[in-house]
């Protein structure tokens, strides 16, 4: 026997529309005070679980947050260092431009110097 679609349509939606119809009322006149009493203890059990739940994970996301904030500062203090490694380096070669430039002026002065031209001997 076949069930056609429209009929399973209509089913899952009586499903869906009952079982609000289903669940306990607080104002229900047939509940017991029994019953209203365990309703409020499951509801503030249920509220308590949540309520922790919500802070371990929140608890988690700030760990998260922080561990990415950490990241984030020790990746900016390596740039930091790689930028003052970078400007080291640059006074470095400055340095070393100075140098080379002061060996060839002595270089040039002592081989003028050799040359007989006596005035650049003494030059400091």
């Amino acid at each position: 026997m076949r069930v056609s679609r429209k009929f399973c349509v209509v089913a899952a939606v009586s499903c869906a529309w009952s079982a609000p119809l289903l669940a306990d009322d607080p104002r229900d006149p047939t509940m017991t005070p029994e019953a209203i009493a365990r309703d409020r203890a499951t509801i503030r059990r249920l509220n308590r679980e949540q309520l922790e739940y919500v802070q371990r994970r929140d608890a988690g996301y700030a760990r998260g947050w922080r561990a990415a904030a950490e990241a984030r500062a020790a990746r900016s203090q390596a740039s930091d260092n790689d930028a003052d490694y970078a400007d080291m380096h640059a006074d470095y070669a400055e340095q070393r431009r100075r140098y080379d430039r002061a060996v060839r002026d002595w270089q040039d002065d002592v081989a003028a110097c050799r040359a007989g031209y006596y005035d650049r001997c003494d030059r400091r």
